[in-house]
C-alpha cells in the first residue's frame, strides 16, 4: 500500500499562499456570517434535510465529489476548505473566480461545520431545477423507485449501483431521504449527479402514470405469488420499473396492490432478505437490458 505523502508545515503554508493570491479566496475568519450559515450544523440530519431544499442548495463533500458536481454542470455558490487541501483545488478555484472560497485551519473548519473535515473540501452548490416526470423518463428503459427509504447511506449506495448497472432514472417518493443530502452524495461517490432522478408527488398513484408511459412495474416483496428475480428477467420487458422499499416496514399494501408484479430474490441458508442497497444491485444486474 502506498503511504500518503506527509507535507511539512512550510510546504502547506507555501501552497496556501499561492491560493490566497487568487482574488476569490478569503481566510475563513473574514467570511461573512450569512455565507457560513450554509456550512453550520452539518451533522444535524433533521435540520439539514429541511433547510437545504428550502434554501435551494446542497453540500458537496470531498474534492472528488466537488469535481463530479462541477463536471455534471452544477453551479457552485461558495467553497470551504482547509489550508492543507487548498492547493489541490487551485484549478477549480481559478476556473470560478467569482465564487467565494473560504480557507482555514482544520480546527477552524471543525468549529464551523461541527465535525472533523478530513476529505479536503466542501462546496455549497445550487440545486438543479426539478425535471418533469415525463421528460425524465423519455427514452428510459429501466427505472428504480425508492419508497420511503430514509437511510441516506442506503439511498447513496442504491444510486451508485444504479449508475454502475445502467439504470436510466431513479424516482423517490415524497417521504424518501434526500439523494442530495451530504451523506447520500458521499456514499454514492458523486454518482447521484450522473443518474437522472426526481421526487414523485402522488405516491402510489404515480404507478399508474408509469403504466401509461409503457412501464411494467415490479415491486421487490416476499408475497406468496411473487415471481423469482430470474423469472422476471426472463420476461424481457422492454420498459421496467423496479420498486424498492424500506427494510423495516417493506412496501405499503397500497403500492403492492398498484403494481403489475411482486418479485423476490431467492435466498439460501435461512436468510430471509438482503439489505435494500444490496438487493437493488442484484435486481439491477439481473434485469439489465440484454
Amino acid at each position: 500500500m502506498v503511504k500518503p505523502v506527509q507535507l511539512k508545515p512550510a510546504d502547506i503554508a507555501a501552497r496556501a499562499a499561492r491560493v490566497y493570491a487568487m482574488g476569490s479566496v478569503l481566510p475563513l475568519a473574514q467570511a461573512p456570517e450569512e455565507a457560513l450559515r450554509y456550512y453550520t450544523d452539518l451533522t444535524d440530519v433533521k435540520l439539514r434535510s429541511a433547510l437545504e431544499p428550502q434554501w435551494g442548495i446542497y453540500i458537496a463533500e470531498s474534492s472528488k465529489v466537488v469535481r463530479r458536481a462541477l463536471a455534471a454542470g452544477h453551479t457552485p455558490l461558495s467553497f470551504l476548505m482547509s489550508e492543507k487541501w487548498a492547493d489541490d483545488l487551485a484549478d477549480v478555484l481559478a476556473a470560478h473566480p467569482d465564487v467565494p472560497a473560504y480557507v482555514g485551519s482544520e480546527s477552524e473548519l471543525e468549529s464551523v461545520t461541527g465535525f472533523h473535515l478530513h476529505r479536503g473540501a466542501l462546496a455549497v452548490m445550487a440545486r438543479p431545477a426539478p425535471v418533469p416526470l415525463a421528460d425524465l423518463l423519455q427514452g428510459a428503459r429501466r427505472v428504480a423507485i425508492l419508497e420511503d427509504i430514509v437511510d441516506h447511506t442506503n439511498v447513496g449506495a442504491i444510486f451508485r449501483s444504479a449508475a454502475a448497472l445502467n439504470v436510466d432514472a431513479v424516482l423517490v417518493t415524497p417521504r424518501c431521504a434526500d439523494p442530495l443530502y451530504r451523506r447520500s452524495i458521499r456514499v454514492s461517490m458523486g454518482t447521484v449527479f450522473q443518474v437522472p432522478w426526481a421526487r414523485l408527488e402522488s405516491w402510489p398513484q404515480d404507478v399508474q402514470t408509469l403504466h401509461e408511459l409503457g412501464f411494467v412495474s415490479a415491486a421487490l416483496a416476499l408475497e406468496e405469488d411473487s415471481l423469482s428475480l430470474d423469472e422476471l428477467a426472463a420476461r424481457g420487458d422492454e420498459k421496467l420499473a423496479l420498486i424498492l422499499g424500506t427494510e423495516g416496514h417493506g412496501l405499503s399494501r397500497k403500492t403492492l396492490a398498484a403494481t403489475n408484479h411482486t418479485v423476490m430474490i431467492p435466498m439460501s441458508h435461512g436468510v430471509d432478505s438482503l439489505n435494500v442497497a444490496a438487493a437493488s444491485a442484484v435486481a439491477f444486474w439481473e434485469t439489465r437490458p440484454r
